[in-house]
Formats: C-alpha cells, structure tokens, sequence
C-alpha cells in the first residue's frame, strides 16, 4: 500500500510516517529485492565561494581566507572559529557566519583544538546519622609528624571504625589514600560481604582526587565528605590524632623515618591491643571488637 503512494508521487517521508514503516526498514526491503536504493542525503545548495558586504559587494572566499591568515598572524592569533567570525563582521564588514567560518578554517587547518573537557564528579555531603554496629561508617584523615634527623615531615592516614573506635589502617605513608582503604576493607574481611562501610573524609586534596573517587566506587563503598569548617562531624578520627599526637608524637624526636615507623606503629597497636577505652565499657579496641562479634555485646547507639 505504502508503496503504492509512492509511485504516484507522494512525499516518501509523509507516507512511510503514516503507514508507520520505519525508513530503515522500507531501504533495507529495497535494497533485498535488488532495487536501486535512492538517497535520502540531502546534496545542498552549491557552495557560492563568495561571502556579502554590508554594502552588497561580493567578496571572494580566498580574499577572506587571507584576512583570516592576516588575523591569526597578528592580534587575534588566540581566536577560535566563533571569534573569527565576529572579527570579520567588525573589522571587514562581512556578512559571513560561524559555520561558514569554521569550514574555512577546516580547510586551511588552522582551526585551535578544542580545550579537553573536565568531568567533575558530585560531591556527597556528610549527614547526621545514627551508627548501631561495626563496619558501618569509618572516618579517614591524614595526621603530619616531624622527622628532626632528616628534617622532613612524614605522613600517617589513618582509618577509624566509629562504633568500636579501632584504628583498622594506618600506613605511614599518604601517597595512595585508596591503598589505604582497600587494607581496611581487606582486615575487616569485608570484601565478601554485599553491605559496605560508609567512608567519611574532609575536603583534603587526597580525598577530592578524581583516582580516589573513582577507586572508591570500584570498591563499593561510598564516600562522603564533612562540610568545610566542620570538623565536629568528624569528631573520631580527630579526637584520635589528638591522643596520637599528644601520647606519641609529641614525646619523641625523631631521627629517621625508620625510627618513627616503628614508635608510631607500638604506639597505634597500643591503642588498638591494651588502651582502656571508657566509651566501649573501659575496653580495649580490638578486644571490645572480638566481644561484640562473639557474644553480640552492644554499646548504645553513636550518633555522628
């Protein structure tokens, strides 16, 4: 039927519409029986190769390819294609338009390559909630100390679990913030499990990194980051750089990286191993984590 429409003259486009045949499908029919298949390509109007004044005279397009070369040679080297346009309208009195200006350029290959655009990735704000087990929500932040032999600073990140306050990662070292949490994740054995921690930062550079973003979703884990100025709703991790710098790095003068690797770690695995707690009962960490996973022992809620 529709074909027969066709043949008598009708617009193919206004028939296969109405008939509901889908253009692809009508050419691919065609094309099966071994009919010449018509192009739907619109050929255009013809390339005048002249371009208008104001004042109507016509301007060739190679006298107007060399105002563009005279122009990028001069003032307007850093125009694209846009700007171009509107420094031949002002200064030529052409009227010419971006399209046309842009296919000149094509020609001549003087077209400035376009700026690589940016994928900006949206920040999760961190909420109050309220945190009723482990391996809910962990805090993470980066705690600087001084080395006086080398005369150098040295970086601890350190990976909190707010509800049992252990201090599950804790390298030395700030240059993968990502590793960092993988070895958390790995410690606590929550790579089998579908349900992971929520992971909570501050605007540090470490953190609003694109890799750390990006690695962060690869594990699974979401990351929120605490408001600028609110270092309240980041009390855990804070309250234990606190303790971490007033029991240990304070006390100390260190002379190597070596030395203040191993008095940060004794001092991190005291905290974890024989440090009393009174917010878990007057526990230590690491034992209050074993009570709670043993005998479903509980503390009231956290609310952070």
């Amino acid at each position: 039927m529709a074909e027969r429409y066709i043949q008598q003259g009708y617009p193919k486009r206004l028939v296969l519409r109405f008939a509901r045949i889908p253009r692809s499908t009508y050419y691919y029919h065609k094309k099966q029986e071994g009919q010449q298949v018509e192009s739907v390509k619109s050929e255009g109007r013809a390339i005048p190769g002249y371009s208008l004044k104001q004042d109507g005279t016509k301007v060739s397009d190679e006298q107007v390819k060399e105002w563009l070369l005279e122009g990028i040679e001069g003032e307007v080297y850093a125009y694209g294609y846009r700007k171009l346009t509107l420094f031949l309208r002002r200064t030529h009195g052409l009227c010419i338009d971006k399209k046309k200006v842009y296919r000149l350029c094509k020609e001549m290959a003087i077209l400035r390559s376009q700026r690589q655009k940016q994928t900006f990735y949206r920040k999760k704000l961190a909420r109050n909630c309220i945190i009723t087990g482990s391996n809910q929500l962990f805090e993470t932040d980066i705690k600087y100390g001084y080395i006086a032999g080398e005369d150098r600073f040295f970086f601890i990140q350190s990976v909190l679990d707010v509800y049992d306050r252990s201090v599950i990662a804790y390298p030395c070292e700030a240059k993968d913030a990502s590793r960092t949490v993988q070895q958390a994740l790995f410690k606590r054995q929550l790579f089998e499990l579908d349900a992971r921690p929520v992971l909570r930062s501050d605007n540090g550079p470490q953190f609003t990194a694109h890799h750390f973003t990006q690695a962060c979703e690869a594990l699974g884990i979401v990351h929120e980051r605490i408001s600028p100025r609110t270092p309240n709703m980041n009390a855990h991790i804070e309250a234990f750089h606190r303790i971490l710098e007033d029991e240990c790095l304070a006390r100390y003068e260190f002379l190597s990286y070596t030395e203040a690797y191993q008095v940060v770690s004794e001092c991190i695995r005291f905290y974890n191993e024989r440090r009393i707690h009174s917010s878990i009962c007057d526990l230590a960490t690491q034992e209050f984590y074993v009570v709670l996973t043993e005998r479903k022992f509980a503390i009231k809620e956290v609310r952070v």
